[in-house]
């Protein structure tokens, strides 16, 4: 079998899944977020906290949970990983310097999960198990209950109201994604993906006494238990430094299809809960087409920048492998590279430094978009409907009418919470990146020099500002000016869009609804996911060309 068709073999087995699982999980989510009545277990958790599930909150008590809950989670976990050397079952790991220990708490709470840190050498079990795959689950069920409390706000009317953040949180981890995780976690573990809690210990020659020169160390670990809910969660910080491409984590071809399904599961059924909860389906499924268009699209160009590069010994070798795992392929690792940059993942499997100077920019053009197709766990979502809000309003400026969404008006107020929402990453992004490269310390960490140096900046900070938290090799970002800028931009990218998201949401969950007429744009037709798809593209295009034509472009032109 040639390698371009495996991958597209691997494309279509992928959709086949996601499509069985869109309606049943779609419509799940709705009743879970809908449903009136708490389970036993959430009830003794709400009584452990002291909150009341039922008491519902408008926008600014609503952030006010958000950030108090995120703000204890970044000291939480800053703490522990300050305190493990002196931890119980630290087996010999030290304690984490405080600069480090800083951008990690930010990265895993704000759910970007960039990794400054090698992972197997750095971290042990305590702090991967009650630290950071705690903030795996808790930090995307922050993200599933933003996302939910604006689709209220455009199924609400005449209410300031949008739910109980104590209550969406919970019952994201409960409800969503402890079950999802504990099967993902027994197939993976059947599927040769490790589960233990042993410490170091030495292995024998990989291949023969010729090729290895002797054993090697490796740490164990509960690796399934936190592969699969990084995955699930759009979280992306892996147990080794390899993350997704170290054979513990993900051993076969098989596993990696599985890990991509995961990464995309909750993202893409949360379309179908939208639709369900504002009583119109079809407005799922718009904007489902309208992230599936930019996904096969990012999916179709990656494979043929990798399988057709134009070096003559590359494509004697059938594509660019340099820096992709064999096991994988150019097919199945440029779906895994796709998927996890236009989604806020940032796992890996292979190292996106290594692709083509083209292939690399769509790694960052993925991120640049927003992260929107299909996106992170809830704020894929929230993300697509901003950006459908700013797409009605340039449809209501092209016919001379007042753009309306849902049944709802899109004034000057809603439009205004819009603006602020995209200009904030590309704020971070492009500021972060002039400072890094102005400044004479930071270009020090730089592997590379011209524009594929430049490309390491300019992906970090991209990364890090979108919450993705993958990283483009060959940058040293373990320094004091990369960890605190780093982690700054997480913590801004991450919860600065979350108010303006929960501001639009009570905005819109004020309005009386407006009847609809024949004049009315039918934003469930593909005409609207057209102009979608192309608000999408021009506005990030404007925004990021001079900086990727710096970059990525330069270096693919060249």
């Amino acid at each position: 079998m040639s390698p371009v068709l495996a991958g597209v073999l691997q494309l279509l087995a992928l959709m086949a899944a996601l499509a069985l699982a869109y309606v049943p999980l779609g419509n799940y989510l709705a009743r879970v977020y809908s449903s009136p009545k708490h389970l036993r277990i959430e009830k003794w958790i709400y009584k452990g906290i002291g909150a009341d599930p039922d008491t519902e909150m408008r926008w600014p008590a609503y952030l006010r949970g958000v950030l108090a809950f995120s703000v204890a989670g970044v000291l939480f976990l800053y703490l522990l990983q300050r305190l493990q050397g002196v931890l119980p079952g630290s087996l010999g790991f030290a304690s984490i310097d405080p600069d480090q220990a800083f951008n990690t708490a930010a990265s895993f709470v704000a759910n970007t999960n960039w990794q400054s840190y090698y992972g197997e050498q750095a971290m042990g079990h305590v702090v991967q198990t009650a630290g950071l795959a705690v903030q795996n689950f808790v930090s995307a069920a922050v993200g599933i209950a933003v996302a939910v409390a604006l689709v209220r706000g455009f199924a609400r009317s005449r209410t300031g109201e949008l739910g109980n953040f104590w209550a969406d949180l919970v019952r994201g981890v409960v409800r969503v994604l402890v079950p999802i995780a504990v099967v993902g976690a027994v197939s993976l573990v059947a599927c040769g993906v490790i589960q233990n809690f042993s410490g170091i210990h030495e292995v024998g020659q990989f291949l023969n006494e010729h090729s290895m020169g002797g054993s090697q160390q490796w740490n164990g670990g509960a690796v399934a238990s936190q592969e699969v809910i990084k995955e699930l969660g759009t979280n992306g910080g892996g147990y080794f430094n390899a993350n997704s491409a170290h054979p513990f984590e993900n051993p076969t071809p098989f596993t990696n299809l599985f890990e991509i399904f995961l990464i995309l599961l909750i993202p893409v059924a949360l379309t179908r809960t939208f639709g369900v909860m504002t009583g119109s389906v079809r407005q799922g499924y718009a904007i489902l087409a309208t992230m599936a268009t930019i996904w096969l699209s990012f999916v179709a160009l990656m494979m043929w920048t990798e399988f057709a590069h134009h070096g003559p010994a590359l494509q004697a070798a059938g594509g660019a492998m340099e820096g992709k795992e064999v096991r994988f392929g150019i097919g199945g690792s440029s779906i895994f590279a796709v998927s996890t940059t236009l989604t806020s993942t940032g796992a890996v499997d292979s190292f996106h430094s290594s692709y083509t100077g083209l292939g690399g920019g769509i790694t960052m053009l993925g991120m640049m978009l927003g992260e929107i197709a299909p996106g992170g766990v809830g704020s894929g979502l929230y993300g697509m409907l901003v950006m459908a809000v700013i797409a009605v309003f340039i449809a209501g400026l092209m016919v001379g009418r007042t753009p309306e969404y849902l049944g709802k008006k899109i004034g000057t107020r809603e439009i205004k919470f819009a603006a602020c929402y995209i200009l904030i990453t590309p704020a971070l992004v492009l500021v972060f990146t002039a400072a890094a490269m102005a400044l004479p310390t930071p270009g020090d960490s730089m592997t590379n020099g011209g524009a594929h140096g430049f490309s390491e900046i300019l992906y970090a900070y991209t990364s890090a500002s979108n919450n993705n938290g993958s990283a483009f090799a060959g940058l040293n970002a373990d320094t004091q000016w990369f960890n605190t800028t780093l982690g700054l931009a997480m913590l801004l990218g991450r919860f600065l869009p979350m108010v303006f998201v929960l501001a639009l949401a009570g905005s819109l969950a004020r309005q009386q609804p407006v009847p609809t007429t024949a004049g009315t744009l039918r934003t469930e037709k593909p005409l609207f996911s057209g102009l979608l798809v192309g608000a999408v593209l021009i506005i990030t295009g404007l925004t990021y060309f001079p900086a990727l034509a710096l970059g990525p472009l330069a270096e693919g032109l060249a």
